[in-house]
C-alpha cells in the first residue's frame, strides 16, 4: 500500500488546522517509539558492561571503557547515510527498516553474553552493531522536520528527541533489573549462569522491535515534498552555520551520549562503594529536559537560551571535577545531574536555531517575487533537515570521544580529573563560538538581519 503525501503545506493554517496537525502528530507519536528503541538498543551495552566482570569476562578497565565507546562511534558514522535515507526513499520506509535492523544488535548481544570466553574483539564487533540503533535518531529528526511548521518544530523536535533520548534511561534501568532479579535467587544449585539472565536484556527488545515496524507501516507517511537527491542535500556540507551548529552539537548531545555511555562504569570505578543503580537518573533528567529547550527556544529564541545553557554547562563540568577530586559522591552525583539537565536543554535550544538560521538565510536571498520565494523557502526545508542529520551524526561522535577520555584518564592517572579539563575547555571554546556568531550584536544587525527578530 501506498503511502505518500503529494500536498503538504504545514506553513498554510488552514491547511494544518484541518489536516496537517493530525498527521503530523500520528507520524511524531510512531517515530518517537521507532527512536526510543533505537536509543535502548545503542546504549545497551552501557548498562551490560559495568556487568561482564563477574559474569567471568575478563576485560581490563580501558577495554572496558573501549566497549561502551564503540557503539557511539558507529552510530555517529551510520547517522550520515540515516540522513540521506529519508529523502530518498521516504520517512515511513526508512522507519520501518531501520526498526527491523534493530533485531542484529539485539540477537548478537544476547548470544555474546552467554560465552564470558569471547575474545574482546569479538565483543567489541557484536558492540559495534549496537550503532544501528544510532542511525535512527538523526532519520527520525530529519523526516519529523518536514512535518511540522516552522514556528512548531522546536517543541515538536524536542518531544521526538525526549522521547528517543529516554530510551537511555530505560536500558539502564531495566538491565540492572533484570541482572539483580537473577541473584536473588534465580541462579540453581549455586552454579550461577548469570549470562543466561543478561541475554533477556537484548531478547526484551525483540516484540517492541515488531511492534515500532509494524506500526510505522500502517500508520505513518511518506512526503513527496521531502523527496530530493544527494546532490540536493550534500551541498549542506558547503555551508558555513552547518559546520558551526555541529561544533556546538558535540557540546550538547555528544555530551549526553557520551556522559551517559560512561556513567554506569564511572561511578564503578571511582565509587566503587556505591551499590545503588542510579545511573539510569542521568539520562532521565537529561530526556525530560530536551523539550524544555526547545520549548525556551521558541519563546526567547535559541541563541539566547544556548549561550547561557553554555555557561551553566561550564559551571557543572567544573563541578563535577571538583567532586571527584574529593571523593564526595553526593556532589558529584548533584552536579552530573545538572549536567545532564544542560545537555538536553542545549540539545533543543541548538536544534531549534537550525531552521531559524536556514529560513533566515532564505529570506534574505529571495527578493524577487513569491515564487522564487516559495523555492528559497523549500529549499531551506530540506537543507535544515539534512543539518539536523548531519549535525547530528557530528554530534554523536561524543558518544565515542566522551568514554574513551575517561578510559584513558583513569588509566593514566587512576582518576577521571584529566577527562574533564578537557570537556570544560571544549565548552569554553563553544561558549565563544554561540556569542561570536549568534550573540553578537554585529551579527544580529549584519550578516542575518531577520535573525534579530527570529532568534534573538
Amino acid at each position: 500500500m501506498s503511502r505518500w503525501i503529494d500536498r503538504w503545506e504545514p506553513e498554510d493554517p488552514q491547511f494544518w488546522e484541518n489536516k496537517g496537525r493530525f498527521v503530523a502528530r500520528r507520524n511524531l507519536f510512531w517515530s518517537i517509539l521507532a527512536e526510543n528503541l533505537g536509543f535502548s538498543v545503542w546504549l545497551i551495552w552501557s548498562a551490560a558492561v559495568p556487568k561482564l566482570p563477574k559474569m567471568g569476562f575478563h576485560y581490563t578497565t580501558d577495554q572496558l571503557f573501549t566497549l561502551v565507546a564503540i557503539p557511539g562511534l558507529v552510530g555517529a558514522l551510520i547517522r550520515f547515510p540515516y540522513t540521506f535515507a529519508v529523502p530518498k526513499f521516504g520517512g515511513r520506509n526508512w522507519t520501518i527498516v531501520s526498526a527491523l535492523l534493530l533485531l542484529v544488535p539485539t540477537i548478537a548481544f544476547a548470544v555474546l553474553v552467554q560465552h564470558p570466553e569471547a575474545p574482546f574483539w569479538l565483543a567489541a564487533t557484536v558492540a559495534a552493531t549496537a550503532g544501528l540503533g544510532g542511525g535512527n535518531f538523526a532519520s527520525s529528526m530529519a523526516n519529523i522536520s518536514f512535518f511540522y511548521p516552522d514556528r512548531k518544530k522546536g517543541l515538536a523536535l524536542g518531544l521526538n528527541a525526549a522521547g528517543g533520548n529516554i530510551g537511555v534511561s530505560v536500558v539502564q534501568l531495566v538491565v540492572p533489573l533484570i541482572v539483580g532479579w537473577a541473584a536473588l535467587g534465580n541462579w540453581s544449585g549455586g552454579s550461577p549462569t548469570p549470562g543466561l539472565y543478561l541475554q533477556n536484556a537484548g531478547l526484551i527488545w525483540l516484540p517492541f522491535i515488531i511492534v515500532a515496524a509494524g506500526g510505522a507501516s500502517l500508520f505513518m507517511d511518506n512526503l513527496s515534498s521531502a523527496r530530493s537527491n544527494f546532490r540536493d542535500q550534500i551541498v549542506i556540507a558547503g555551508r558555513k552555520h552547518t559546520w558551526i551548529m555541529s561544533v556546538l552539537y558535540i557540546a550538547t548531545f555528544g555530551s549526553f551520549v557520551g556522559y551517559s555511555a560512561a556513567f554506569p562504569l564511572l561511578i564503578k570505578t571511582q565509587f566503587p562503594a556505591v551499590t545503588a543503580n542510579l545511573a539510569f537518573l542521568g539520562a532521565l533528567v537529561g530526556s525530560v529536559a530536551r523539550p524544555v529547550g526547545g520549548l525556551l527556544a521558541d519563546k526567547l529564541g535559541g541563541a539566547r537560551v544556548t549561550f547561557w545553557n553554555f555557561a551553566i554547562m561550564l559551571a557543572a563540568a567544573v563541578g563535577v571535577s571538583r567532586a571527584i577530586g574529593l571523593q564526595s559522591f553526593p556532589l558529584f552525583l548533584a552536579m552530573f545531574l545538572v549536567l545532564f539537565v544542560t545537555t538536553g536543554i542545549g540539545n533543543g535550544s541548538t536544534f531549534r536555531m537550525i531552521p531559524v538560521i536556514f529560513r533566515t538565510q532564505a529570506l534574505r536571498d529571495a527578493t524577487d517575487g513569491q515564487e522564487v520565494l516559495e523555492r528559497a523557502l523549500a529549499r531551506a526545508r530540506r537543507e535544515s533537515a539534512a543539518v539536523l542529520g548531519f549535525s547530528s551524526a557530528i554530534g554523536a561522535l561524543g558518544g565515542y570521544f566522551i568514554p574513551r577520555a575517561f578510559g584513558a584518564s583513569i588509566k593514566a592517572t587512576g582518576g577521571a580529573q584529566g577527562a574533564m579539563v578537557l570537556f570544560v575547555g571544549y565548552y569554553v571554546v563553544c561558549l565563544g563560538l554561540t556569542w561570536w556568531h549568534y550573540r553578537r550584536r554585529s551579527f544580529l544587525a549584519g550578516s542575518l538581519p531577520n535573525l534579530a527578530q527570529a532568534d534573538a
